[in-house]
């Protein structure tokens, strides 16, 4: 089965700096309103959008980080609502944001994670082999965390984010911040993923990442999906079949453009 997400909707409270900050009287804020659409295995989602677009906060809701006030996700068939531990165990969800204590090792971290997920240590020690070959962090798995490079950290990162073998792979802003030769590796390896079957959302507000990577692209803007569906029928949406002008243009009707 794929992932679903059904009418997601979450909204947040605005604390008094906030409201002083963004000069609003508003005390809540709709993230996300009423938001669907599906990844299916074997594909690459990329969800599109501007800096604030509700991207992040989608995620989260799918990676059963947060709570929706309204909607669900379904991963394969298990709902984030009512079998948030079963989703765990199916799903990656990658970030930048994702720091590893300095202390550890790349070696430490990943054992440790492997044993949390109740991974048997031959497979383990045979999964974290092709991880490590595979990302260059197998000549530096004894080097503590704070020693490694930013680059070697958000490698080591995904390495260990993939410990279990989930079938299902969020990914927020997957080349935000890193060099080029580690993005590329970054998008290399999401592409074999896909190729072996897992079903991967990718976030990004560049479009380039989309139109290289992605099978399929929702457009979100101000917390709503302004288009959905293969690479080829949203950008078939603009006349010069380009996804620059949708995309600009999706923004400006939503009044966003300063934002984008």
């Amino acid at each position: 089965m794929d992932l679903e997400v059904k009418n997601l909707r979450k909204t947040f409270n605005l604390s008094r700096k906030q409201r002083k900050i963004e000069r609003t009287n508003e005390k809540r804020r709709v993230a996300v309103k009423g938001l669907s659409f599906e990844a299916k295995r074997g594909e690459i989602y990329g969800l599109l959008g501007p800096n604030g677009a509700g991207k992040t906060t989608t995620l989260r809701c799918i990676s059963t980080l947060i709570k929706p006030d309204e909607g669900d996700v379904f991963v394969d068939g298990m709902s984030v609502l009512n079998n948030s531990m079963g989703v765990r165990k199916n799903i990656a969800f990658l970030t930048n944001e994702l720091k590893l204590d300095d202390f550890f090792t790349p070696n430490y971290l990943y054992d440790y994670f492997s044993r949390l997920h109740g991974i048997d240590e031959a497979t383990a020690e045979k999964r974290k082999k092709e991880l490590f070959k595979r990302f260059g962090v197998d000549k530096f798995s004894e080097v503590k965390v704070s020693d490694l490079s930013s680059g070697m950290k958000q490698k080591t990162s995904i390495a260990i984010s993939l410990v279990h073998d989930p079938d299902f792979i969020i990914f927020d802003e997957p080349t935000n911040g890193l060099d080029v030769l580690t993005a590329k590796t970054v998008v290399d390896y999401l592409r074999d993923l896909r190729n072996a079957g897992k079903a991967i959302i990718v976030s990004t507000h560049i479009l380039s990442v989309v139109e290289k990577l992605c099978d399929r692209v929702g457009i979100i803007i101000d917390g709503e999906l302004k288009a959905s569906g293969t690479l080829a029928e949203v950008k078939a949406r603009d006349k010069s079949q380009d996804l620059e002008n949708l995309f600009f243009t999706l923004v400006e009707e939503s009044g966003g453009a300063k934002r984008a």
